[in-house]
Parts: C-alpha cells; structure tokens; sequence
C-alpha cells in the first residue's frame, strides 16, 4: 500500500511538473505586460497601463503562493495589497513605491527560468523514457539503420531491448526526480514570494501589541476560571468537610454509628476534593507533560483517543520551554477534539518535528474535511494560544478530507529531556 502511494505520488508530481511548465507562460505574459508598462511611462501611457498590469500579475503571484502553500503544508506571508489611488497618475506612483510590487517583478523575471527549467528536467525524462518503452519497439523496423535512441543504435532486436530497458530507466528516474523538483521549487517560490523584510517587521510589531493585549486578556480569563473552579469546585467540598466533621465530633459521645457515617462521609468528600484538584492542576498543566515532556504527553494523548492515532516524534534531547509545550500540548489536545467531533474522523496523524529553532507540530485526520475556523471549533483559541509566542496556525481542509493542521513556534530547547526523541505509536 505504501510502494502505491508512493508512486501514485510521483505521477502525481510530475503532473504539477506540467502544470509548472504550463503557469510559466502566464507568468511570462503577466511580467511582459508590466515591463512594457514601465516602458512606456516616459510617455505617460504607463501610468494608465500600470495599475492594472499590477494588478494581473498580483493574481498570478497569489495563484502562486496558495499553490506553495498546499505543496509544502508550509503557511506563506504575503505582502500587503497593492496601493489604491483616486487617479491613474498616483495609483502608478504608488505602486512604483511599493516594495511588494518589486518582489513579484523580481519573481516573474525569474520563474519561468526557476520553474520551466526545472520542471522541464523531470518532463523530459519520463516523457523520452516512455517513448523508448511504448513506441521505439514498435518503430524500429521503419525507421531504417539510421535510427538511434539516445546512445543506443537500434538496428537489431538485441539493441531495441537495450533501448526499451533505457527508456524505462529514464522514466523511473524522472518520476522519481518530480517530488524532489516540485518541493524545490515550492521552496523557491516561497522565498521569493513571501512579504518584503519591512513588511514583515512591521507585522510583528502590531501582532506583538496585539499578543501581549491578548495574553493578559487570556491571563485574567485563565485566573478566573481557576478562581470559579476552586470556589465551585474543591472549596465547595472542603467547606461541606468541615461542617460534617463538626457534625460528627458533636455525635461522638452521643451516637457513635452515626458519627461513624459521617466519617465514612468525610472520607468520600475528601477524595472527591482532591480529585476536583487533581483535574484543575491537569487542566493548567498536566503532570505527564511536566515529567515526561512533549511527546510523550502528546502520545498519552492518542492513547486515550478513541481514534487510530499515529505519533512521529524527531525532537531534541533537551526540553524546550516549558510555555511552548504546554502551547502545542492543548493544541494538539484541541485539534484530535476536533477531528473527532467534528469531522468523523478514525485515523490522526501527529508529527512533532524541531529544526533548532521552530516548533512544528503537523496534525493530519481523514474526516470529511471542510474545517472553518469561524464554525466554533476551537481553532481561534488554538491561533490565540500560539500568537502568544509569535506562532502561527495553517489550516488546509478541502471539502471530503483530508484536513491538516501546522503549527509552528519560533522557539529553542533548554534542559534535558527525560524521555525518548523519537517513537511511533
């Protein structure tokens, strides 16, 4: 089942190959349309052709940045929309202002090199590869001694073998170079289209101002609701001890099998009491996640689903922070929530994976799909919780499944862990 997949994979890559060939011919047009707008705005056609030009060429990076988005599973920043003026003249000037406007020029002067070319290479090969497999042997004879098939002369039935083994050679390699090429180019596509250096730190200033607004807000929440589960809670009962135990002290002397009673009571509200404690202390801070760290807190997780839950651990010895697990933690928690309640799911797949500096956490169900963050699913507060360490939440979830969750948190590991980096569940 997995050699199947596999390779339904790469035929599935080579197919964006083509699209890839295909898309250079937009972008290629989009780019000339503003270059001869930038041409021609010496003689004032430009600032009525440029604007738009712009405009068009947006929609073909857009196009471009959804596409890397759903290749690599991997969130792209976008630069800011264009500038809108009340004329053609400032619209255009504008826009000559803009840094985003520059980075998506600079993309479609490389594309189609970048993508034609290296989508191209895998084309090619299984292409060519398929041509001397399927047609060559059947060809051969007609085509006369002068017929060569790369470096091979096929001239006899001997030589035609050799080229049908050639040309199946040549299409594995291409279908096996597709995946390689597709997420290369994603990669690239991602660098190049993400939003300019000033733009980025101009949003993490705002989103810091919005963060630390929204972590004292959750901060006072969280204190309120410990405050209400103690009252409702654990308080509730050790008051309801007290005045049994007063009740049972007074029946001593006098009725001893009912003091008894009320003892056998005390003793049952005591350890509700502390469970009630034991459920607010998990619910800050589970005791498997302050022993055993991450992981395995996130596999204790999928043993108590109900679900088939994969987890695929790769994270350093040492600890990270203790915030940011407690973050991936409920995140985790909240999304196989989701993926059960949801969307009927029966399988989950958790990936927990460290680069030395982000967190990613990749949570993949093979419910029905269609997940909307604006439904009331819980995945606000997920993008909440991460916000606070400046992190950052991927939904993709196409109607009919599946649905995979990214999480990434910029963050570095600090003490030793205590248990194994890396398990399958």
């Amino acid at each position: 089942m997995r050699a199947r997949r596999s390779w339904r994979g790469r035929w599935v890559a080579l197919a964006r190959c083509q699209l890839l060939g295909l898309a250079g011919f937009t972008v290629m047009g989009a780019g000339m349309l503003v270059n001869g707008a930038l041409l021609f705005l010496p003689v004032g056609v430009g600032f009525w052709a440029l604007p738009p030009a712009a405009r068009l060429l947006r929609r073909v990076s857009d196009r471009y940045r959804d596409r890397a988005t759903r290749w690599t599973g991997r969130p792209l920043s976008p630069p800011d929309p264009l500038p809108h003026a009340t004329s053609a003249r400032r619209s255009a000037a504008a826009i000559l202002g803009d840094d985003g406007f520059w980075h998506d020029l600079r993309w479609a002067w490389l594309e189609p090199w970048t993508g034609g070319v290296l989508a191209a290479v895998p084309l090619a090969l299984t292409e060519y590869g398929l041509f001397g497999a399927l047609v060559q042997p059947f060809v051969w004879r007609r085509l006369g001694d002068g017929n060569w098939y790369a470096f091979v002369p096929v001239t006899t039935t001997a030589t035609m073998v050799t080229a049908l083994l050639l040309g199946l050679v040549l299409a594995a390699a291409g279908l096996c170079l597709a995946p390689a090429v597709t997420t290369r180019h994603a990669r690239l596509t991602q660098r190049l289209l993400s939003a300019p250096r000033g733009t980025e730190l101009a949003r993490r200033v705002a989103r810091l101002a919005d963060t630390r607004s929204a972590a004292l807000d959750v901060h006072a929440a969280e204190l309120t609701r410990i405050e209400r589960d103690l009252h409702d809670g654990a308080q509730a009962r050790l008051v309801s001890l007290g005045l049994t135990l007063d009740e049972a002290t007074r029946l001593l002397d006098t009725d001893p099998r009912a003091a008894r009673t009320l003892l056998l009571d005390v003793r049952t509200a005591s350890e509700r009491a502390l469970q009630d404690l034991r459920d607010l202390v998990h619910g800050i801070h589970p005791s498997v996640l302050a022993d055993r760290g991450l992981a395995d807190a996130v596999r204790s997780l999928a043993l108590e689903s109900h679900m088939d839950v994969d987890v695929v651990a790769d994270l350093p010895r040492a600890r990270l922070p203790a915030p940011v697990e407690s973050a991936a933690y409920f995140a985790v928690s909240e999304l196989l929530t989701n993926a059960a309640k949801h969307a009927a799911a029966t399988r989950v797949d958790v990936v927990l994976a460290h680069d030395g500096s982000v967190l990613r956490v990749s949570v993949t169900d093979d419910g029905h799909g269609g997940a909307d963050p604006s439904a009331g699913s819980g995945l606000p507060g997920i993008q909440r919780r991460l916000t606070t360490f400046d992190g950052i939440l991927a939904l993709h979830s196409p109607p009919g499944g599946p649905t995979t969750a990214t999480l990434e948190i910029p963050c570095a590991s600090s003490s030793p862990k205590t248990s194994s980096s890396s398990a399958t569940v």
